[in-house]
């Protein structure tokens, strides 16, 4: 999963406090990950306002699922 805008570091780039529509438009691979986590919530307008963290527990992930879920997506986002 590569960021739309050239960015390289090792800095954790995703995180639980971006937004999911944020997240969305930088990585749009980062879609998949969240659809095969049982998170649809992709395109609906929550995305706007909602962060990664408030997503996923609303849809209820463990912290532990969503540290998973965000070092994954960091994983593919170093790709």
């Amino acid at each position: 999963m590569k960021k739309t805008t050239a960015n390289a570091g090792k800095e954790q780039k995703i995180t639980k406090d971006m937004l999911i529509g944020e997240l969305v438009q930088k990585y749009p691979d980062a879609a998949y990950f969240l659809v095969k986590e049982g998170i649809h919530c992709i395109g609906c307008g929550a995305a706007a306002f909602e962060t990664v963290e408030q997503g996923l527990s609303a849809h209820g992930k463990t912290k532990k699922q969503i540290d998973d879920l965000l070092k994954k997506l960091n994983k593919e986002a170093d790709k």
